[in-house]
């Protein structure tokens, strides 16, 4: 039966419930405020930003950095950050970009390649759909675990010839590791190397982020677009040749410094593919770059193949001629023709045959072409040391 119980000369009526005293609706409590934010996300991104920079041993102050809070919506925030360079040579800007999440009273800031990057962004509002779909790819180890395919044609349009001006070498310069190369000629258009999201950096600084953990950089541009995570295609224009130095470095003639990134940090060039050569580090802006048997150095033209795709091959006979198809895995099948050097082939699955040393070292793989033929891997550039389409 209910009974009452005075409360400082008020009367609270209390119900017995299965043994529990229950005293009626209980007041709500008032609900958390959240956390105060006491810094600004450009502190917060300026200070990671720096930090990043001091333990790659590279001096910069605050003063250096160039904070662009593109979107915000409640606590989120994202955009570029740049440390510019001095404008001297064999200098070149850090750039990276951001998503940020306001947690407690300070900021978590995740740059582009970063796990965390991936996970802010798939929560994120001020990510677009688009951007998620790329940035949300788990970033892969570097080169992709002994994986040097890019699906990248050169910077340029296929079907075009430009100069190398400058084999692999630094972002910066002549420090490792050798990530970018120099380019120049043809109309000048400097076109993304593979579809994905661009972002401006800087004046005459693109950077496009692409699946698979890449990114591409493309510096000194004239006349270069303004986008903030705009979709681009393979090709689509970036702008012109230059020598655009707003955010440091030096550029004597018109060029596209092109560099390659693969989870937030610079990788080399030298062993990955783009416009179907296969680039090779020498000294600093020396080396060069190889399409089958054809080697072409520093100072020399490329042309521009278009796009190894994941489960094609370039024919390398080590020497030039033609390499010898067979009606299967070893040299014990009939020849069934041949296919020349520089090729492009694609293959359908792969299995175990004799064994051939070729120009990247010895190997019993055979790979089954599209054709039904069979072919030694041993002179094939595929950017994988192993199978690109699985087991025959």
């Amino acid at each position: 039966m209910p009974y009452s119980r005075r409360l400082a000369g008020l009367a609270v009526p209390l119900l017995l419930i299965g043994g529990l005293v229950a005293t009626g609706p209980a007041a709500s409590a008032a609900p958390a405020r959240p956390a105060v934010v006491t810094t600004t996300v450009t502190d917060a991104v300026t200070t990671k930003l720096l930090g990043q920079a001091a333990s790659a041993g590279h001096r910069a102050s605050r003063a250096d950095a160039r904070v662009t809070v593109s979107r915000e919506r409640g606590r989120w925030a994202f955009g570029t950050a740049v440390l510019v360079a001095p404008h001297t040579e064999d200098a070149h800007p850090t750039g990276v970009i951001f998503v940020a999440r306001a947690d407690g009273a300070d900021w978590q800031v995740a740059f582009d390649g970063e796990a965390a990057f991936s996970e802010l962004s798939a929560a994120s509002p001020v990510v677009t759909a688009e951007e998620k779909r790329v940035f949300t790819t788990s970033p892969t180890p570097l080169y992709a675990g002994g994986d040097y395919r890019t699906g990248m044609a050169l910077p340029f349009a296929v079907g075009q010839s430009w100069y190398m001006t400058g084999g692999p070498h630094g972002w910066g310069g002549y420090e490792q590791p050798y990530s970018s190369i120099d380019l120049a000629g043809g109309d000048q258009v400097v076109r993304a190397a593979r579809a994905g999201t661009a972002y401006t950096m800087c004046t005459g600084w693109i950077r496009v982020i692409h699946d698979r953990g890449y990114s591409t950089d493309y510096y000194h541009l004239w006349s270069s677009i303004s986008v903030n995570g705009a979709a681009v295609s393979q090709g689509s224009y970036l702008g012109y040749t230059g020598t655009d130095v707003t955010c440091g470095g030096a550029a004597s003639g018109r060029h596209v410094h092109f560099g390659l990134r693969q989870n937030s940090a610079y990788v080399p060039i030298g062993g990955h593919g783009l416009g179907k050569w296969a680039f090779v580090s020498g000294g600093a802006y020396g080396g060069g770059a190889r399409h089958g048997s054809y080697y072409v150095a520093a100072g020399g033209v490329l042309y521009n193949y278009g796009a190894l795709g994941f489960t094609q091959a370039v024919v390398d006979a080590n020497g030039g001629g033609t390499l010898t198809r067979r009606s299967g895995p070893g040299t014990g099948y009939g020849a069934v023709g041949s296919v020349a050097d520089g090729a492009t082939v694609s293959i359908s699955c792969s299995a175990n045959g004799t064994s051939h040393t070729g120009r990247y070292g010895t190997t019993s793989l055979w790979n089954r072409l599209t054709d039904g033929s069979w072919v030694s891997d041993a002179y094939l550039w595929t950017g994988v040391n192993g199978t690109v389409n699985g087991w025959c």
